[in-house]
């Protein structure tokens, strides 16, 4: 209960309106700016690029676009088979030799598992968490050390230099943070979509769906019923654009928190100078810890919420 609780409040408080995509653009708009000097003889540091550079343009790919067939190698596709491979490794390990009386990673894997059900359980009921847990504890464990893989030293800074240029002016680094791409949280927030819909139709029907979203039943006759009517069918067409907007207000809210918090530390770094850069940024360092991991909850936390406020009561129904 205390780490459910602990998880609830963090996100909560998270999830009210961050400016990060502003900063995300003012430093990508310093980037660019000094992108545009150094082509004029000034040879200045930019932030992280917008773009995941292409890295491998595969056999008969195009070498303009990068593109193998309709598939281009980004840096931050590498960095997300890294961390899919090490979490499908670490669950491998803790489950191969399982004992009824867990010790060591086992131990902690089921701590983790479980405390991230009864987590979701509160959120969804009883009913629709044995049948949407999967989705959302894999998303947030994703997300989570997704994020944390991209404050290891290194990502970001090491990779090709521009034509007569050093470390000073990485072009195309070799590493990238998986949700710094804003390409990556789309299609998380698009699989989502998919698979709310599917949940939503297969619990309550394509009618409740839509009685759900307009609710014109049970407002009585005359006037003032009519009137009600017209009321909710007005406020169910605000309700479809709501729920069109989902999808990217979740990719934004994650892909603007990463990418700025990238940016940061790297301009923190190169403001303190060669010597002092390591010291002047860890209390960012520990800042960005936390927030990987807050980000993983807001976005864990809104998709169990959107899913529960359409499924939960049918659930509630069906169990009793």
């Amino acid at each position: 209960m205390i780490f459910s609780r602990f998880l609830l409040v963090i996100s909560l408080i998270a999830a009210l309106p961050i400016p990060a995509l502003v900063a995300a653009e003012e430093i990508t708009a310093v980037g660019e700016k000094e992108e545009a000097q150094s082509h004029e003889g000034k040879h200045a540091h930019h932030g992280l690029p917008k773009k995941a550079p292409v890295l491998y343009h595969g056999i008969g790919g195009d070498p303009k676009t990068g593109k193998v067939g309709p598939l281009a190698i980004t840096n931050s596709m590498v960095v997300m088979l890294v961390v899919a491979a090490g979490i499908i490794f670490v669950a491998q390990l803790a489950t191969r030799k399982a004992n009824l009386v867990p010790s060591g990673l086992q131990n902690f894997v089921e701590w983790l598992v479980e405390n991230l059900y009864g987590f979701f359980e509160s959120i969804l009921g009883s009913h629709m968490v044995k049948k949407t847990f999967w989705f959302f504890a894999t998303i947030f464990i994703f997300i989570l050390f997704s994020n944390w893989m991209g404050l290891i030293p290194g990502l970001g800074s090491i990779g090709w230099a521009e034509a007569g240029h050093h470390n000073e002016h990485i072009s195309e680094p070799l590493l990238r943070g998986v949700n710094a791409d804003l390409n990556m949280t789309l299609a998380m927030a698009s699989i989502f979509m998919v698979l709310w819909l599917y949940w939503c139709i297969r619990e309550i029907g394509l009618g409740g769906f839509a009685g759900h979203i307009f609710d014109v039943k049970g407002h009585g006759s005359g006037f003032l019923g009519i009137f009600l009517v017209v009321v909710f069918i007005c406020v169910g067409l605000i309700e479809i654009v709501s729920i069109a907007v989902r999808p990217v207000a979740l990719t934004f809210r994650l892909y603007g928190n990463v990418f700025a918090g990238e940016n940061m530390l790297e301009s923190v770094m190169i403001m303190a100078g060669p010597y002092f850069g390591w010291l002047a940024v860890l209390p960012f360092y520990f800042l960005e810890i936390l927030v990987g991991l807050v980000q993983a909850l807001v976005f864990a936390l809104l998709t169990s919420v959107f899913t529960a406020l359409m499924c939960e009561h049918h659930g509630e129904d069906k169990a009793h």
